[in-house]
């Protein structure tokens, strides 16, 4: 791990979550990997909601917001919250990243897969590893 790295690559990684059968990330996750507020991610997204379809973002059931607090201790201060959290997909994230104001969505960076990956789009802040190679 390179020292001068924005967001450590692990601490975005054990965020992730399967839900649905989707990889997505909380958006009081994603608000820490950002630097802001879950208020104000949310307020961003409900202020851009023709950027966030379905396959983008979906809002967690009660019971999925059960499991995910007792599976994940970081997500402790969720149990006591009155609102259903959101879960965004990679694409959400990326789109995400697009509408905030913070210093860290400004560098948030979209990567081409490497020679020889899936077609997929992937993203994770700066980290100050080398570029992938064209």
């Amino acid at each position: 791990m390179p020292t001068n790295a924005i967001v450590p690559v692990d601490r975005i990684e054990s965020r992730i979550l399967f839900l649905r059968g989707q990889r997505v990330m909380l958006d009081a996750d994603l608000a820490d990997v950002y630097r802001t507020t879950t208020k104000a991610l949310n307020q961003a997204v409900k202020r851009n909601s023709g950027r966030f379809p379905a396959d983008f973002m979906f809002r967690l059931t009660k019971q999925e917001k059960a499991e995910v607090v007792t599976a994940c201790d970081h997500l402790h201060r969720l149990k006591y919250s009155p609102n259903l959290p959101f879960a965004f997909t990679e694409h959400g994230a990326i789109m995400l990243a697009s509408v905030l104001n913070s210093k860290m969505a400004v560098q948030a960076i979209i990567l081409e897969p490497p020679e020889g990956s899936s077609k997929r789009i992937g993203f994770h802040a700066r980290t100050g590893l080398p570029e992938p190679k064209r």
